[in-house]
């Protein structure tokens, strides 16, 4: 019989194919609060958020604040937004969330001044491990930062920093961080032009 030395074997190389294997996901806390106050969430929400019908701003505020969000004056929220957690929310002062955003804040999101998100835009903050056969979980802050603008039917995805006065364009994938002052537009975003343009004061 022909036998075969060790190093025939070193130097064959076999591709193994992983299988997905969901069954064997681990579910993560991110909630962060009580199963008790998480169903008092979902029903306040399915009620004065997602609702169509127009219920006062300030009560609306009111409601977010007593669940844990911080938020600053002039703060103006449209109906149909899912916001997951609102004690993972950080609101600055002239705000505008336009009718159905969706906030998928397993993390924290972190909106400051100025800043406007329009209609049906999305921030993410969860992906997967796609290598991993258990699909593991991850998750990424995201921060806006002031006077941003998430166009209309947009994405935020998870850790992601959009500098002061930049813009994603409707219907962009932003995956990267958004520069300072830039338009960013496509799936994946990319860097169009500046927003604003820059001027140079000469002294005489």
């Amino acid at each position: 019989m022909e036998t075969y030395s060790k190093s025939v074997f070193e130097n064959i190389e076999i591709d193994i194919i992983m299988e997905i294997r969901l069954d064997q996901y681990k579910h993560q806390n991110h909630q962060s609060k009580s199963k008790l106050i998480l169903a008092f969430w979902l029903v306040f929400s399915s009620i004065f958020f997602q609702s169509k019908l127009p219920f006062p701003m300030f009560f609306k505020k009111f409601i977010l604040k007593f669940f844990g969000a911080k938020i600053g004056s002039n703060f103006i929220i449209k109906s149909g937004v899912i916001i997951k957690y609102p004690w993972k929310l950080n609101i600055g002062s002239n705000v505008w969330i336009g009718e159905n955003v969706w906030i998928d804040n397993l993390d924290n999101v972190i909106i400051h001044n100025n800043v406007c998100i329009s209609q049906g835009a999305l921030l993410l903050t969860g992906n997967h491990d796609y290598k991993k056969n258990d699909f593991e979980l991850i998750t990424g802050k995201i921060i806006l930062e002031d006077g941003v603008w998430i166009g209309a039917k947009s994405v935020v995805c998870p850790d992601i920093i959009c500098h002061k006065n930049s813009i994603l364009s409707v219907g962009s994938v932003l995956q990267k961080n958004a520069l300072e002052n830039g338009i960013f537009q496509g799936n994946p975003a990319v860097f169009k032009r500046n927003r604003f343009t820059r001027h140079k004061n000469h002294i005489n």
